[in-house]
Protein backbone atom coordinates (compact mmCIF):
# COMPACT_ATOMS: atom_id res chain seq x y z
CA UNK A 1 0.00 0.00 0.00
CA UNK A 2 0.79 3.72 -0.59
CA UNK A 3 0.99 5.73 2.40
CA UNK A 4 -0.05 9.49 2.48
CA UNK A 5 0.52 11.13 5.50
CA UNK A 6 -1.56 14.29 4.86
CA UNK A 7 -0.06 16.38 7.01
CA UNK A 8 2.67 16.44 5.00
CA UNK A 9 0.98 17.14 1.74
CA UNK A 10 -0.09 20.78 0.10
CA UNK A 11 -3.67 21.44 0.29
CA UNK A 12 -3.50 20.98 -3.19
CA UNK A 13 -1.94 17.64 -3.39
CA UNK A 14 -4.09 16.60 -0.31
CA UNK A 15 -7.06 17.47 -2.80
CA UNK A 16 -5.82 15.31 -5.15
CA UNK A 17 -5.51 11.93 -3.24
CA UNK A 18 -8.37 12.60 -1.42
CA UNK A 19 -11.23 13.09 -4.59
CA UNK A 20 -9.46 10.42 -6.41
CA UNK A 21 -10.15 7.83 -3.51
CA UNK A 22 -13.39 9.01 -2.26
CA UNK A 23 -15.99 7.99 -5.57
CA UNK A 24 -18.07 8.16 -6.58
CA UNK A 25 -19.23 11.68 -5.32
CA UNK A 26 -23.17 13.00 -6.43
CA UNK A 27 -23.04 16.22 -7.92
CA UNK A 28 -25.13 19.12 -6.71
CA UNK A 29 -25.86 22.16 -8.69
CA UNK A 30 -26.97 24.58 -6.74
CA UNK A 31 -28.98 27.97 -7.30
CA UNK A 32 -29.13 30.57 -4.58
CA UNK A 33 -29.92 34.56 -5.09
CA UNK A 34 -27.69 37.48 -4.58
CA UNK A 35 -28.73 40.64 -2.68
CA UNK A 36 -29.93 41.88 -6.03
CA UNK A 37 -32.38 38.56 -6.63
CA UNK A 38 -29.92 37.37 -9.59
CA UNK A 39 -29.41 33.89 -9.82
CA UNK A 40 -26.30 31.68 -9.20
CA UNK A 41 -25.77 28.04 -10.14
CA UNK A 42 -22.75 25.94 -9.38
CA UNK A 43 -22.02 22.64 -9.12
CA UNK A 44 -20.21 21.41 -5.97
CA UNK A 45 -19.28 17.59 -5.42
CA UNK A 46 -18.26 17.84 -2.02
CA UNK A 47 -21.98 17.10 -1.40
CA UNK A 48 -24.01 14.59 0.11
CA UNK A 49 -27.48 12.91 2.49
CA UNK A 50 -26.55 13.22 5.97
CA UNK A 51 -29.61 12.80 7.56
CA UNK A 52 -33.13 12.17 7.79
CA UNK A 53 -35.84 13.12 10.68
CA UNK A 54 -35.19 15.87 9.48
CA UNK A 55 -33.53 15.68 6.41
CA UNK A 56 -30.27 17.13 5.84
CA UNK A 57 -27.57 17.60 2.73
CA UNK A 58 -23.59 18.84 3.75
CA UNK A 59 -21.87 21.14 1.09
CA UNK A 60 -18.37 21.99 1.49
CA UNK A 61 -17.25 25.43 -0.11
CA UNK A 62 -13.83 26.53 -0.90
CA UNK A 63 -13.10 30.43 -1.09
CA UNK A 64 -11.31 31.88 -3.89
CA UNK A 65 -7.60 31.86 -4.30
CA UNK A 66 -7.43 35.16 -2.73
CA UNK A 67 -9.89 34.24 0.10
CA UNK A 68 -12.50 36.08 -0.91
CA UNK A 69 -16.52 33.85 -0.70
CA UNK A 70 -18.07 32.74 -3.94
CA UNK A 71 -21.07 33.47 -4.83
CA UNK A 72 -22.72 30.53 -3.27
CA UNK A 73 -21.39 30.52 0.14
CA UNK A 74 -22.23 34.62 0.87
CA UNK A 75 -25.52 33.97 -0.79
CA UNK A 76 -26.70 30.99 1.12
CA UNK A 77 -25.07 33.13 4.26
CA UNK A 78 -27.13 36.09 3.20
CA UNK A 79 -30.51 34.57 2.11
CA UNK A 80 -30.28 31.24 4.24
CA UNK A 81 -31.77 29.61 1.52
CA UNK A 82 -30.44 26.90 -1.54
CA UNK A 83 -31.54 24.11 -3.58
CA UNK A 84 -29.85 21.45 -4.91
CA UNK A 85 -30.58 20.32 -8.78
CA UNK A 86 -29.55 16.53 -8.92
CA UNK A 87 -27.43 16.28 -11.93
CA UNK A 88 -27.95 13.61 -14.18
CA UNK A 89 -26.51 12.10 -17.92
CA UNK A 90 -28.98 14.69 -19.90
CA UNK A 91 -27.61 17.72 -17.27
CA UNK A 92 -24.20 17.01 -17.29
CA UNK A 93 -22.45 19.21 -20.24
CA UNK A 94 -24.69 22.14 -18.33
CA UNK A 95 -23.48 21.77 -15.68
CA UNK A 96 -19.64 21.05 -16.16
CA UNK A 97 -20.04 25.29 -18.06
CA UNK A 98 -21.80 26.35 -14.52
CA UNK A 99 -18.35 25.34 -13.10
CA UNK A 100 -16.24 28.52 -14.95
CA UNK A 101 -15.04 31.09 -13.30
CA UNK A 102 -17.07 34.02 -14.57
CA UNK A 103 -16.86 37.98 -13.79
CA UNK A 104 -18.86 39.85 -11.65
CA UNK A 105 -22.79 40.01 -12.69
CA UNK A 106 -22.84 37.15 -15.32
CA UNK A 107 -24.74 34.42 -15.21
CA UNK A 108 -24.09 30.83 -15.50
CA UNK A 109 -27.34 30.09 -15.79
CA UNK A 110 -27.69 31.79 -19.34
CA UNK A 111 -24.22 30.63 -20.48
CA UNK A 112 -25.64 27.43 -20.03
CA UNK A 113 -28.51 27.66 -21.49
CA UNK A 114 -30.60 26.68 -18.54
CA UNK A 115 -34.37 27.42 -17.76
CA UNK A 116 -35.73 27.91 -13.95
CA UNK A 117 -38.57 27.79 -12.37
CA UNK A 118 -40.06 28.41 -9.18
CA UNK A 119 -39.78 26.65 -6.16
CA UNK A 120 -42.44 26.17 -3.27
CA UNK A 121 -40.98 26.96 0.29
CA UNK A 122 -37.99 28.75 -0.68
CA UNK A 123 -36.52 31.90 -2.64
CA UNK A 124 -34.08 30.75 -5.14
CA UNK A 125 -35.66 29.25 -8.25
CA UNK A 126 -34.87 25.20 -9.12
CA UNK A 127 -33.22 24.00 -12.18
CA UNK A 128 -36.13 22.93 -14.53
CA UNK A 129 -33.79 20.53 -16.73
CA UNK A 130 -33.09 18.79 -13.20
CA UNK A 131 -34.75 14.95 -12.23
CA UNK A 132 -34.79 16.14 -8.99
CA UNK A 133 -35.04 19.47 -6.89
CA UNK A 134 -34.65 19.57 -3.47
CA UNK A 135 -35.07 22.97 -1.62
CA UNK A 136 -33.41 23.50 1.60
CA UNK A 137 -32.53 26.36 4.57
CA UNK A 138 -29.10 26.72 6.04
CA UNK A 139 -29.34 24.47 9.39
CA UNK A 140 -25.55 25.42 10.25
CA UNK A 141 -22.34 26.91 8.95
CA UNK A 142 -18.67 25.50 9.96
CA UNK A 143 -15.71 27.38 9.16
CA UNK A 144 -12.87 25.11 8.48
CA UNK A 145 -9.69 26.71 8.47
CA UNK A 146 -9.83 30.21 6.83
CA UNK A 147 -11.01 29.03 3.15
CA UNK A 148 -13.90 26.60 3.92
CA UNK A 149 -17.30 26.14 4.78
CA UNK A 150 -19.53 23.25 5.94
CA UNK A 151 -23.48 24.13 5.29
CA UNK A 152 -25.82 22.12 6.68
CA UNK A 153 -28.64 22.55 5.26
CA UNK A 154 -32.48 21.02 6.03
CA UNK A 155 -34.55 19.57 3.13
CA UNK A 156 -37.83 21.21 3.06
CA UNK A 157 -39.08 19.86 0.00
CA UNK A 158 -37.87 17.45 -2.51
CA UNK A 159 -39.75 17.90 -6.38
CA UNK A 160 -39.32 14.53 -8.62
CA UNK A 161 -39.78 13.84 -12.39
CA UNK A 162 -43.19 11.89 -12.29
CA UNK A 163 -41.85 9.13 -15.07
CA UNK A 164 -39.04 8.75 -11.83
CA UNK A 165 -41.40 7.99 -9.30
CA UNK A 166 -44.36 5.58 -8.30
CA UNK A 167 -45.86 7.89 -5.82
CA UNK A 168 -48.04 5.13 -4.76
CA UNK A 169 -45.40 3.25 -3.22
CA UNK A 170 -42.20 5.58 -3.17
CA UNK A 171 -40.30 3.22 -5.19
CA UNK A 172 -37.72 5.25 -7.45
CA UNK A 173 -36.11 4.18 -10.69
CA UNK A 174 -32.72 4.83 -10.82
CA UNK A 175 -32.30 4.36 -14.32
CA UNK A 176 -35.22 7.13 -15.13
CA UNK A 177 -32.76 9.20 -12.47
CA UNK A 178 -29.68 8.18 -14.16
CA UNK A 179 -27.65 10.25 -11.80
CA UNK A 180 -23.73 10.65 -12.66
CA UNK A 181 -21.06 11.12 -9.80
CA UNK A 182 -17.24 12.60 -9.99
CA UNK A 183 -14.36 11.19 -9.61
CA UNK A 184 -10.98 11.98 -9.87
CA UNK A 185 -9.66 14.56 -12.31
CA UNK A 186 -11.89 15.34 -14.85
CA UNK A 187 -13.83 11.94 -14.57
CA UNK A 188 -17.24 10.91 -13.92
CA UNK A 189 -19.76 8.02 -13.60
CA UNK A 190 -22.99 7.32 -14.41
CA UNK A 191 -25.03 5.23 -12.40
CA UNK A 192 -26.98 2.85 -14.79
CA UNK A 193 -24.89 -0.19 -13.96
CA UNK A 194 -26.59 -1.03 -10.73
CA UNK A 195 -26.84 -4.45 -8.88
CA UNK A 196 -28.71 -5.33 -5.91
CA UNK A 197 -27.76 -6.65 -2.69
CA UNK A 198 -30.70 -7.25 0.16
CA UNK A 199 -29.33 -6.94 3.87
CA UNK A 200 -29.20 -9.73 5.20
CA UNK A 201 -31.77 -11.12 8.32
CA UNK A 202 -29.59 -11.07 11.70
CA UNK A 203 -28.99 -14.78 12.68
CA UNK A 204 -31.09 -16.48 15.63
CA UNK A 205 -29.56 -16.68 18.48
CA UNK A 206 -27.66 -20.12 19.12
CA UNK A 207 -29.15 -22.24 22.21
CA UNK A 208 -26.82 -24.23 24.74
CA UNK A 209 -26.66 -28.11 24.70
CA UNK A 210 -29.65 -29.44 26.28
CA UNK A 211 -29.04 -31.47 28.71
CA UNK A 212 -30.71 -34.79 29.34
CA UNK A 213 -33.21 -35.46 31.56
CA UNK A 214 -32.61 -37.67 34.30
CA UNK A 215 -35.86 -39.85 35.42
Amino acid sequence: MHEFDLSTLTPTDAYKVMRSVVTPRPIALVTTLDADGSVNAAPFSFFNAIAFDPCMVVLGLEARADGSQKDTARNIRATREFVVNIVDEALAEQMNVCSAELPPGASEVDLAGLSLGASVDVAPPRIVEAPACLECRRHTTLEVGNRREIVIGEVVRIAVRPDIVDVETLRFDPARLATIGRLGGDYYASTRDTFRMHRPEAPAPTRGPVEERQD
